[in-house]
């Protein structure tokens, strides 16, 4: 059993707290306006959930996730995620953040820059080419319930589908490769942050985040995957 810590309690890390509490694991789930807020969604996930400050769910945390977008005046709990895994499943979308002139000209990926805010962290790409909502359209029950929910499935099924890991860090690539285990995904090392950009919107890995895709079938998505410079 992992404590880890959610910061961001929007669509993506409401629904990763509950694939986590599912699995086992106890969620400390924080937002920006403060642990009252969050009494309705806490309530409504399973018992080893409970809300708290940023600064305090990512000192209690084994392992945090970041799910909100980066922004370069994000002020983080750096020193509270000092020494622990961070899972970042943010992507770059610059329709929705604004443009980044570093990501536009390849000279790094949304990532880097995160981990640059994060300097004595390991942080991880992971859970960023996957649905954090429902299927649309609709076409049979189940399709409303999130992809990260919907498509999991044990180890050995046919029909289980994979998911791109990157980190500068091995340890903390196999340890959010069992995480993924653990959800009903397998893992994909995709390589370092440097390469995080082969899972990001617009690539082929990306175009399957509704229904996902194969272990085999991520690993030619990743290698097909083009950089265009912005």
């Amino acid at each position: 059993m992992t404590t880890v810590g959610v910061l961001g309690a929007g669509q993506a890390g409401s629904v990763l707290a509950h694939a986590l509490t599912t699995a086992g694991h106890d969620v400390v789930i924080a937002n920006s306006r403060g642990p009252g807020t969050l009494a309705e969604l806490v309530a409504a996930l399973d018992p080893r959930a409970r809300a708290a400050r940023a600064a305090e769910a990512a000192a209690a945390a084994d392992v945090a996730v970041l799910a909100f977008p980066y922004a370069p005046t994000d002020r983080l709990p750096v020193e509270e995620l000092a020494g622990k895994v961070v899972i970042d499943v943010d992507n770059y979308m610059p329709w929705r953040g604004g443009n980044l002139p570093e990501v536009d000209a390849g000279r790094a990926t949304l990532h880097q820059l995160r981990q640059r805010q994060l300097p004595g962290a390991q942080l991880v790409k992971a859970f960023s080419h996957v649905q954090f909502h429902a299927r649309s359209p609709v076409r049979f029950p189940g399709d409303e319930r999130p992809a990260l929910l919907r498509l999991a499935r044990p180890a050995g099924d046919p029909e289980r589908k994979a998911l791109a890991v990157f980190s500068d860090f091995p340890d903390a690539t196999a340890l959010v490769t069992r995480f993924c285990d653990e959800l009903g995904f397998d893992a994909v090392d995709g390589g370092p942050l440097s390469e995080s950009w082969r899972s990001a919107p617009g690539t082929p890995a990306w175009r399957h985040h509704v229904d996902g895709q194969s272990r085999e079938e991520l690993v030619e998505n990743l290698r097909r995957a083009q950089r265009v410079p912005g």
